[in-house]
């Protein structure tokens, strides 16, 4: 299934939950959080009590993607705020195979997500313990980058490893997606987008999700 995760780091922080209302209602199926703690990236973002205020006023689900070391310290933290999934970095997990256990055992969806720079082959042990594996086609850390093109051909390594074994975990991107280059990441194998300023940061907010869902291959 193809998904839209717009992301909230780009969105209008005085006006949070307008700006999911908007998005939820134009057909957006995720949103996309990025936590971020000033350690494993340079920027500090939302935590714990945002996500939970939010929840209250969202129905959309929530893809918590902790930029964060030690991620192990605050599953339960998140869970207990509203996540739906909870996506952590590889790099920064000390036993990922034990994290996403727990994430699980908690009642939400574990996913893993690998820097531009990180091997694909690392994430193969863990391919079918996650729901989801989120690319990230910029550094993580700071919105509004370039993005990377070499991420295209990692995610045409990954689709055809997923494929070639019968899984049916997810493969989600972030970072630089625009109207214009989102064909060609849908193409790589990617099926749920991630897009930041290219939603928030547009004129009409509304439309710029239905553009991206009329890429969407259909009957999906």
């Amino acid at each position: 299934m193809y998904k839209l995760a717009p992301s909230v780091l780009a969105a209008d922080f005085g006006q949070l939950a307008n700006e999911l209302r908007t998005v939820a209602e134009a057909g957006a199926h995720y949103a996309h959080i990025d936590v971020m703690d000033g350690h494993f990236v340079p920027n500090i973002s939302i935590g714990v009590p945002v996500v939970k205020s939010l929840r209250k006023q969202s129905a959309l689900v929530f893809d918590v993607h902790l930029m964060i070391a030690e991620p192990e310290k605050y599953i339960h933290a998140f869970a207990d705020a509203g996540a739906d999934i909870i996506n952590f970095h590889l790099e920064a997990a000390k036993n990922p195979a034990s994290l996403i256990q727990d994430i699980r055992a908690l009642g939400v969806k574990p996913a893993i997500t690998l820097k531009p720079g990180t091997p694909i082959e690392v994430v193969y042990p863990y391919a079918s313990l996650v729901d989801m594996i989120l690319l990230m086609s910029v550094e993580p850390g700071f919105g509004g980058q370039a993005f990377m093109p070499e991420a295209l051909g990692r995610a045409k390594v990954l689709r055809s490893f997923l494929d070639k074994r019968n899984f049916a975990t997810d493969i989600e991107m972030d970072g630089g997606i625009y109207i214009d280059n989102a064909a060609a990441v849908l193409a790589s194998g990617v099926n749920i987008l991630v897009a930041g300023t290219a939603i928030f940061g547009a004129a009409d907010k509304a439309e710029a999700v239905r553009t991206f869902l009329r890429l969407f291959p259909k009957n999906t």
